[in-house]
């Protein structure tokens, strides 16, 4: 065993947690989502929408720094996560039919996605350069894919008998792999406070222009999956919805399979440009053909997009942020990813549209998406700074709005120069010294990211 490589003992260890996810949803799915009445199925989704996004708020203030500073460094994490899941696993399997559920519920998510943050930070440090990181990464996306798919189906049958089976199932998978956890090199990653320079580095345009699109590809996922869920369960059925569902899981391994083969030819930037652009294609074409063919093959065709996306992502931070900043860096990406999905999600929940509206919503965020993607990369290609997002010109509405009632023109100034009333003339004074209070995430005229290694 020795000879192994750190890769293989972190993919062991992937593998075993992939499965213990599994035997929860397995355990889960028919007493939770699936056997309800339509009226209260909204409700639950509702509850369930709040449980899946509220472990972020605990990961990304908290875990991050956490998973950086903590001696043992990301294996220790990997360690307390997986022995975590195995106590709550048994808790669970005594209270599936009570409100408790949903605390523990809560608690094995946060140790998931906790998991998944220390993953990601743990995968630049087990492959031997920048070039082997998307193939590493889709390595690790077909694992869980493949050990899910080909897990869920039993664990999901011996649900049907009793819940506790699949959660005793699951919590000796996560004692089992505690036990491979602990072959992984010990490492103390940010042992000080992070720098500015660090910050910067994770405020790159490169990295800050991923993000954004990376957001949208995932909110694309929370709105189409709600979308098919209610959409196909009134029109059609859950059995249709199931094949849907299949076909996502397929569309996701093969994401996978295909992001290595892409990268030996093409960039990460120009990979998560396409993923993009053919969400916005499938989405548009689908609206026009219609049907439960075309959402099956449209569920397909975007979470095949998005995990080519993800592993771009990925390896873009991975690449060009720090080290030392990883876990939290993850962790902070996460919260806005799945609060994208959240929010979109909830879009089907309280209103179930027409198949063919639903699939346009979903090509018209992909076309956003892509066109913002390419006019960033574009300026920051010229040497000009980011444009601002939609977010920020609400901010700085929000704020002048503000200063403009109150009469103040100083306030404004610092966000950016007044264009009106005395800025010509007594702008430029003021304008030097709110340049360098100014946040630099969006206005950094520098290169986008570091030379490709």
């Amino acid at each position: 065993m020795n000879h192994q490589t750190p890769f293989r003992k972190l993919a062991r260890t992937h593998a075993l947690m992939a499965i213990g996810d599994s035997a929860m949803y397995g355990a889960l799915a028919g007493s939770v989502l699936f056997s309800l009445s339509p009226d209260a199925q909204r409700e639950k989704v509702l509850l369930y929408l709040l449980v899946s996004v509220a472990p972020f708020a605990v990961v990304a203030p908290a875990i991050g720094p956490t998973v950086d500073r903590i001696p043992g460094g990301r294996r220790m994490v990997m360690q307390i996560t997986a022995m975590t899941r195995a106590f709550i696993y048994v808790a669970m399997a005594f209270h599936v039919d009570d409100l408790l559920l949903y605390p523990l519920i809560f608690g094995a998510m946060v140790m998931q996605k906790t998991y998944a943050v220390s993953k990601s930070a743990l995968v630049p440090s087990v492959v031997n350069s920048d070039d082997e990181l998307v193939e590493a990464n889709s390595k690790l996306g077909l694992i869980s894919g493949v050990v899910g798919a080909l897990a869920i189906g039993p664990l999901a049958g011996l649900g049907k008998l009793t819940p506790a089976i699949p959660l005793f199932i699951g919590a000796g998978l996560f004692v089992a792999a505690t036990m491979a956890a602990r072959k992984l090199p010990p490492d103390v990653v940010a042992a000080k406070p992070v720098e500015r320079q660090e910050r910067e580095e994770l405020r790159s345009a490169g990295v800050v222009l991923a993000t954004g699109g990376m957001a949208l590809i995932r909110a694309t996922i929370g709105f189409l999956t709600f979308h098919l869920f209610f959409w196909l369960r009134e029109d059609y059925g859950l059995v249709q919805f199931g094949l849907a569902a299949g076909a996502s899981t397929l569309g996701s391994m093969a994401g996978n399979v295909m992001a290595p083969v892409l990268r030996r030819s093409i960039r990460e930037e120009m990979m998560l440009t396409i993923a993009l652009t053919v969400i916005a294609g499938a989405g548009i074409s689908a609206a026009v053909t219609g049907g439960l063919g075309t959402a099956i093959v449209l569920a397909f065709v975007v979470n095949f997009s998005c995990a080519i996306g993800r592993l771009a992502f990925d390896s873009i931070v991975q690449r060009d942020a720090p080290d030392a900043n990883q876990g939290r860096a993850f962790a902070r990406f996460e919260t806005r990813f799945q609060l994208a999905w959240v929010l979109a999600g909830l879009v089907p929940v309280f209103f179930t549209l027409p198949g063919a509206v639903g699939f346009l919503v979903v090509g018209l965020i992909g076309a956003f998406a892509a066109a913002s993607y390419l006019l960033g990369s574009r300026a920051v290609r010229s040497g000009k700074p980011l444009p601002a997002s939609l977010g920020q010109r609400a901010k700085r509405g929000l704020q002048d709005s503000v200063a403009r009632r109150r009469g103040d023109t100083t306030a404004r100034g610092i966000q950016r120069p007044r264009p009106s009333r005395s800025s010509r003339t007594s702008g430029s004074a003021g304008s030097s010294g709110a340049a360098s209070s100014r946040p630099q995430t969006t206005s950094s005229p520098q290169p986008a990211r570091r030379p490709f290694r």
